[in-house]
């Protein structure tokens, strides 16, 4: 049996999208079920959509996913390296090898040069668009022939190389998620395969690169299944035998449209920016157009490569809901060590103005603990801040609940018995933190709601929240005194 190989081929024209990390997982997991190879190749034959560094970017987010590839382009010290028997893996280093094979075609007849100009094709497609036609190429040089093209490319006049389709001719492949696929040829472009630059189409340069690098199963989005068979023809005009195919379903938004830059986040990098873990992110992600024979959710990488299959891909299109996905991330933040958890907080909450990475790394301790106090609410790391910002400067209490809290009837003699409990010590310490509010029960009767109600209300302007004890313990005794104090101008 043949031993699968799978790529993952981007083009480096910015961040890699979320849509696009999916397809990468997808073809990991199956390589890795299949115990084949992943191939990470970069196709950037569009010249005009390049953006420096976006190679780099598409590794990193790769790795920072854990979906690593065994094969192809990688980032090392800085530089760019290619690793592997069918290099290179960049399209742009390979023109020599498609000028060979767009000749080849050239020579069974399979292929032709075209000279229209971009004038002619741009009134061609209008007029087709007034007669309300699907705008084609019309064949206006499918009848030149070879040796009179030959002159007038010596003669220095431009063109490109098109795909000679056959007339009126079936072509038909199998989809691993939509099954049976035919489309009549009629209903197809006479494709450009190499473009005026000298540089092919993706639909050349796909074909030739999968056959050389011995990919065995196609695994896109589906946008590419309509050309598929242009590529299928390819590989029948070369002779060669065509790979599986697996076109995945579109990532959609809620409005059930493309995930798109207009409606928000689509990149990677913009969901490592809000805090989100690399293992919420794969999880969630895996999930959106997949699921599992036992409809579990969540799932370690492992679990997911043995679970995986095509057959439990959907056809419609997976819709990317951010409460689940929060969801999902919540649950890994809590598997999280806390320190990790206050490593990656770090960037926030700078930003945030709360403090300096000097102030945390010399209370580091301390900036742990109150990490660890607001964890079980964290949805995302970034959100940090937002949940001990109660725990820095004067306390302003808004919440209407706590406003009725702290305008109990119990509130005065709470707040004496409590001052006089921090008068008593030099500091406050966990064991105080502990104990402190049984002593207060002891002293003054009040219990339950009652008690612990309008101190919390006091202490963080809230009636809910993360542990009293841990509160009590990160504010210390002038931040108590003080607000207590300023629970009395509510009361």
């Amino acid at each position: 049996m043949k031993e699968v190989r799978v790529r993952f081929a981007p083009s480096p024209t910015g961040f890699l999208h979320i849509g696009g990390l999916r397809t990468a997982l997808y073809n990991y997991l199956f390589a890795h079920k299949k115990g084949g190879k992943f191939i990470l190749r970069i196709e950037d034959t569009d010249r005009t959509r390049f953006v420096e560094g976006a190679i780099e970017n598409l590794i990193e987010s790769l790795n920072w996913a854990g979906i690593t590839h065994d094969e192809g382009v990688f980032s090392e010290g800085g530089k760019i390296v290619q690793k592997g028997d069918f290099g290179p893996y960049i399209q742009s280093e390979r023109l020599d090898i498609y000028r060979k094979y767009v000749d080849e075609l050239i020579e069974k007849g399979k292929a032709y040069y075209c000279f229209c100009s971009k004038e002619r094709l741009d009134n061609l497609r209008e007029e087709q668009r007034i007669k309300g036609q699907v705008p084609k190429y019309d064949g206006f040089c499918r009848g030149i022939s070879t040796d009179e093209a030959k002159n007038r490319i010596a003669a220095g006049e431009e063109y490109v190389v098109r795909l000679k389709l056959p007339r009126n001719e079936n072509i038909e492949f199998h989809d691993a998620v939509r099954g049976k696929v035919v489309i009549n040829s009629d209903e197809m472009d006479d494709q450009v395969l190499m473009k005026s630059d000298g540089f092919p189409t993706y639909h050349l340069a796909v074909v030739v690169d999968d056959h050389l690098m011995g990919i065995t199963h196609v695994v896109r989005g589906e946008e590419w299944l309509p050309s598929t068979p242009k590529h299928v023809y390819l590989y029948q005009a070369f002779g060669w035998e065509a790979p599986e195919f697996v076109h995945l379903p579109t990532v959609l938004n809620k409005d059930r449209k493309k995930l798109s830059k207009r409606q928000g986040d689509v990149s990677v990098e913009d969901f490592r920016e809000k805090g989100y873990l690399p293992e919420g992110m794969i999880n969630y992600l895996a999930l959106v157009g997949w699921s599992p024979e036992d409809g579990e959710e969540i799932l370690s990488l492992d679990e997911m490569i043995d679970k995986f299959s095509f057959e439990r891909v959907g056809k419609s299109g997976g819709i990317f809901d951010v409460e689940k996905l929060n969801w999902v991330n919540a649950h890994y933040i809590k598997e999280y060590p806390t320190e990790k958890i206050a490593e990656l907080s770090i960037p926030s909450m700078v930003e945030s103005g709360l403090m300096t990475e000097e102030e945390i790394k010399a209370d580091w301790d301390r900036y742990v603990y109150m990490v660890e106090t607001v964890k079980e609410s964290l949805n995302r790391v970034n959100e940090v801040p937002e949940k001990v910002d109660f725990l820095f400067g004067d306390l302003e209490i808004t919440e209407e609940d706590a406003l009725e809290q702290v305008k109990s009837e119990n509130m005065s003699v709470l707040i004496e018995a409590f001052e006089a409990e921090l008068n008593q010590v030099e500091e406050v310490d966990a064991e105080f933190a502990k104990t402190v509010m049984k002593r207060i029960q002891k002293q003054t009767g009040i219990k339950g709601k009652g008690l612990y109600m309008p101190v919390r209300a006091a202490m963080t302007g809230n009636v809910h929240g993360p542990e009293l004890s841990n509160i009590i313990e990160i504010l210390g005794k002038q931040n108590l005194l003080n607000r207590l104090e300023s629970a009395r101008k509510y009361m």
